[in-house]
C-alpha cells in the first residue's frame, strides 16, 4: 500500500506506458532479425543490419522498455520506501524529488526527442522506405513514442500531488 491512494487513472496511465514503448521495439527486433522492415537504401535495395548493429538494436529495445517500466514506481510502494534487499538504504523512505525532478527531465528529453524525430516524418526528407505500406507501419510502431514524455509528465505530477500533497489556501496562510 502506498502513503495515499494511487487515483484509478494514474494506475492505468503507468501500465499505457510500457506499451506505447513496445511497437518501436518490436519494429526494431524485426530488423535485428534479420528484415528489412521496408527500408531501402538509395539505390532502393533493402537494407538489413549486420554484426554490432544487431546487438545495438536489440540493448536498445530491452533498454527502452526497461525505462519505459520505471514509470511503475511512481504508481508503486518502491516509489516510496526503497525495498529492503537493497543494501544500506533499504526500507528508508524515497525523498519524493528523488523521484520527480528525473521523472521531470526525462518526460522533457522524451518530448524533446521524440518531436525532433518526427520533424521530418511527412516529408521526402524522412528515411527511405521501398512503400507507403512500410513507411505508414514504421510511422504506426514509433508514433505512440511521442505520447510517452506527456504520459510520463502527467503521471509525475499525479505523483508529486500524492506525495507532496496539494497545499491548501489555509497552508499559505500568512500567519
Amino acid at each position: 500500500m502506498t502513503e495515499r491512494p494511487v487515483p484509478r487513472w494514474a494506475e492505468w496511465l503507468a501500465h499505457a506506458i510500457p506499451f506505447m514503448v513496445l511497437p518501436s521495439g518490436l519494429w526494431r527486433l524485426g530488423l535485428a532479425a534479420g528484415w528489412s522492415m521496408g527500408m531501402v537504401d538509395e539505390a532502393g535495395r533493402p537494407i538489413h543490419a549486420h554484426g554490432w548493429e544487431i546487438g545495438y538494436i536489440v540493448v536498445l529495445s530491452v533498454v527502452s522498455e526497461a525505462v519505459a517500466l520505471t514509470a511503475f514506481g511512481l504508481v508503486r510502494r518502491w516509489g516510496e520506501v526503497v525495498p529492503r534487499w537493497i543494501p544500506w538504504i533499504g526500507g528508508r523512505r524515497v525523498p519524493p524529488f528523488a523521484a520527480i525532478v528525473p521523472a521531470i527531465l526525462g518526460s522533457l528529453a522524451l518530448i524533446a526527442i521524440w518531436g525532433f524525430a518526427f520533424r521530418d516524418v511527412f516529408s521526402d526528407e524522412f528515411l527511405p522506405f521501398g512503400s507507403d505500406a512500410a513507411k505508414a507501419l514504421m510511422i504506426a510502431c514509433y508514433a505512440p513514442l511521442n505520447l510517452w514524455g506527456p504520459a510520463l509528465l502527467v503521471l509525475t505530477w499525479a505523483y508529486y500531488r500524492r506525495r507532496v500533497g496539494a497545499a491548501t489556501p489555509v497552508e499559505h496562510a500568512v500567519v
